[in-house]
């Protein structure tokens, strides 16, 4: 049998990427023969990768990659934040990034096989077997426009793509990049109110009016008013809770402040009971539109007050039209990409020393 020097295991550790006692192992089994080893690391690699499939990877990162006027961004995950940080794992999420750019789809993920699609079973099978932990290709989606600009927060944990048409000089350039600042830090869920469907919007409404009955206390004077005499004329409220009200009654602004918890719901369920004719009261309405409208500046892209304001009042979609002006262009965002790792993935609560200790068994 050959002897297993220092020298051949490093070289096999340098060519695999695999642990010095898995390189040992692999030598001596294979009587030094280099090639063999490799061959035997691959299939104990790929058999470590069936014992990781029933992990949970929902750590990781997000990588862009473009070329010409077509971007793409990419999330790979793996089980540890620790792995996120390694070069090794990040350099195979860029070539990741990298192959997706040149795909024949626009977009994957929501269950799919991405790896499959990427043809790139045999890389992630490899890198899980240099990391040690289950890695998963979760997705990616591509963006084309006149010009186009990415942004990474968090060292990857934020991956945004803009793209928008009509002009791509670098003025445009610069304020595609600071609105995909934008969208990390605020994360709008469109671009603008009109992208909402009218199913969307009254969702939003029922939102909204349920939320206000529920509340009554930000209800409008009259209608709270007429609640009130209900609960205190109908004997719905403890006699308790009346005195406390004949009390505050002269300063209803903290009169809430006072009465119980029960009295509170009890003027709710007094709202929902009437709520057909309370929706149909012009105060309300008034009061719900509001409402309606400041959620939309919010989930709104276009709406949403710009980070970089000057004036902490100017929304994005003045922001663009500024630049487009000051520039003598025109130009409109027609769509973005946000990934943040890990969203929508059940996340395991490990506790670390417990792991360790087990492994030490």
């Amino acid at each position: 049998m050959a002897a297993v020097t220092a020298a051949m295991v490093k070289e096999l550790r340098e060519s695999t990427g695999a642990g010095m006692m898995e390189c040992k192992k692999a030598l001596t089994e294979t009587d030094g023969d280099m090639e063999a080893a490799v061959d035997v690391l691959r299939k104990s690699g790929a058999a470590k990768v069936e014992k990781k499939a029933g992990r949970i990877a929902a750590e990781g990162i997000t990588r862009v990659a473009s070329e010409g006027n077509t971007a793409v961004v990419v999330e790979v995950n793996s089980e540890t934040d620790f792995v996120a940080k390694n070069a090794t794992f990040q350099e195979f999420v860029q070539s990741v990034a990298d192959k997706a750019l040149k795909a024949s789809v626009d977009k994957a993920g929501d269950g799919e096989d991405v790896c499959a699609i990427l043809g790139m079973q045999s890389e992630l099978e490899e890198k899980t077997l240099t990391i040690g932990e289950k890695l998963s290709i979760r997705r990616f989606q591509k963006i084309s426009g006149d010009c186009v600009a990415s942004y990474i927060h968090g060292g990857g944990r934020i991956g945004v793509l803009v793209a928008a048409d009509g002009a791509s000089n670098d003025a445009v350039k610069e304020a595609l990049t600071n609105v995909a600042m934008q969208i990390a830090a605020m994360n709008p869920q469109y671009l603008c109110r009109e992208d909402m469907s009218a199913d969307e919007l009254a969702k939003l409404r029922e939102i909204i009016e349920k939320s206000a009955l529920n509340d009554p206390a930000t209800l409008p004077k009259p209608i709270l008013n007429k609640l009130i005499d209900k609960a205190v004329n109908d004997k719905v409220w403890s006699d308790a809770d009346i005195e406390t009200y004949n009390e505050h009654k002269s300063n209803m602004q903290y009169l809430f402040n006072f009465l119980s918890k029960e009295a509170a719901a009890q003027l709710a369920e007094l709202a929902l009971a009437d709520e057909a004719n309370i929706v149909a009261d012009k105060i309300f309405n008034g009061l719900v539109e509001g409402r309606v409208s400041k959620q939309l500046k919010e989930i709104c892209l276009m709406d949403q007050v710009y980070v970089k304001a000057e004036d902490g009042k100017q929304s994005v979609g003045k922001y663009l039209a500024e630049v487009a002006k000051a520039n003598g262009v025109n130009f409109s965002i027609k769509g973005y990409v946000r990934f943040e790792t890990g969203e929508g993935l059940e996340k395991k609560n490990e506790d670390f020393a417990a792991e360790v200790a087990a492994q030490l068994k």
